[in-house]
């Protein structure tokens, strides 16, 4: 009898610790997926994006405004820098040429899988809707509440291949922040500044 009046308290004590640390991680994965059912359900987006490419010896700044259709096109309007200011692109079937008047802007791809600045936000969007989620955390960014979500291929060491990590704001689920990785180097990271989901 003495002997299960010891036991009892920690037992519960080992319960309680053991929930604490579950539930935690738990809730996280389970807000990961509610972030994706969100996503997959949202029918139209738009946003503005500061892109960083990062090409090793170069690296790229932009400012782009974008609107998202369901079963749809996304439209991409380049706001910076100024001398490509003005210049859409329209992405349909895996197209990704700019072009505005006379003026063509090719910047080529960043990683081995051919991977440019402008599918970036198409690819965040696909990563969010149906990659494989390898981590997820929460993090504070400025004063937001945010949600990381690691993507990746499940099968592959961590920090080979190409990755995505995707930050949200916990409260509305809108996307702050995205970074592709190419065998675990940032090739192209993004802030939304602003972003809209319907």
């Amino acid at each position: 009898m003495r002997a299960m009046l010891y036991c009892t308290p920690m037992i519960l004590l080992m319960l309680a610790l053991g929930g604490c640390g579950g539930n935690g991680k738990n809730s996280e994965e389970a807000m990961a997926l509610e972030i994706r059912t969100d996503y997959l359900a949202m029918t139209a987006c738009s946003g503005t994006a500061e892109i960083r490419a990062d090409y090793g010896q170069r690296v790229y700044d932009y400012t782009i405004d974008f609107t998202w259709q369901k079963d749809g096109d996304m439209v991409l309007t380049i706001t910076q820098p100024e001398e490509v200011a003005g210049v859409t692109a329209i992405l349909h079937q895996g197209e990704t040429l700019l072009q505005y008047e006379d003026v063509r802007l090719e910047t080529g791809p960043v990683s081995p899988e051919g991977l440019s600045p402008v599918d970036s936000i198409p690819a965040f969007l696909e990563y969010v809707r149906s990659g494989s989620i390898t981590q997820c955390g929460s993090e504070l960014l400025d004063t937001v509440e945010a949600l990381r979500i690691q993507c990746g291929d499940p099968e592959a060491a961590m920090g080979s291949g190409t990755e995505a990590i995707l930050w949200f704001d916990k409260e509305t689920h809108a996307l702050i922040q995205g970074e592709l990785r190419s065998d675990g180097f940032a090739v192209i990271q993004c802030k939304f500044t602003a972003f809209t989901k319907e």
